[in-house]
């Protein structure tokens, strides 16, 4: 059965619905699945729990699903440059857990590698560590984090197969390649499809993760904050 998808609205049109765990990979809004955001938008789905390093910024990437009051809930590392992920936080309208960034990368492999629970050293001592179960190593003191497994992983890559097979380019790779193990259902939006398999040596993410393939809209990247100096003149 052909994983190809006509749109991001068929890639996703029969796997939305209330209540779901989505996990979305990007880093702000480097790599991230914009097509399949805004589908997620679109559909009014609500009560999201959602998943992923950050929140976009205001009015793009996730940001968008905040706007629309469809998130219940985020687990992710950090607020990033969204003031209203800040402020709905502070509100008290949206449950956030805070996950530092290493273990919510492990999280998510160990979700899709099958792994209930895992034991690690960061954030004991600390309220990230409070109500959660502890253990002794070789004289040391670890906490018991949880895999995640996600209803539906949305991934953005830069390459792919008709199988699946999927490449990312650059840092774009970020979270996207242990998002797309994670997911009880997997949609990817692909800048290049191309014509013949991938070479073996160079695939990140092979196709038995992905359940659903779609091109990506052509669309400028937006840059979340530039840094360099003005264009000197002469």
């Amino acid at each position: 059965m052909s994983k190809l998808r006509a749109s991001a609205r068929e890639a996703l049109a029969d796997v939305l619905r209330d209540g779901i765990t989505i996990a979305v990979g990007g880093f702000g809004l480097c790599g991230i699945p914009s097509d399949l955001i805004e589908v997620v938008r679109d559909s009014g789905v609500t009560g999201l729990t959602v998943v992923s390093n950050n929140m976009g910024v205001d009015g793009k990437g996730l940001g968008l699903l905040l706007e629309s009051k469809q998130v219940e809930k985020v687990i992710a590392s950090y607020v990033g440059g969204n003031s209203l992920f800040a402020q709905q936080y502070l509100d008290k309208t949206l449950d956030v857990e805070f996950v530092p960034q290493g273990t919510l990368a492990e999280r998510l492999r160990a979700g899709g590698a099958g792994i209930a629970a895992f034991y690690t050293r960061t954030g004991v001592g600390t309220p990230v560590a409070e109500g959660k179960p502890h253990a002794e190593f070789d004289g040391r003191t670890y906490v018991q984090e949880r895999g995640i497994v996600a209803d539906v992983a949305l991934v953005h890559a830069h390459t792919a197969d008709r199988a699946g097979n999927l490449t990312y380019r650059a840092s774009a790779r970020n979270f996207n390649p242990i998002v797309a193990t994670c997911g009880r259902v997997t949609a990817v939006e692909v800048e290049h499809l191309a014509d013949d398999h991938l070479d073996p040596e160079r695939i990140v993410t092979p196709g038995i993760y992905v359940d659903r393939l779609v091109v990506a809209t052509q669309r400028t990247k937006d840059i979340e904050k530039r840094t360099v100096r003005p264009r000197a003149t002469v």
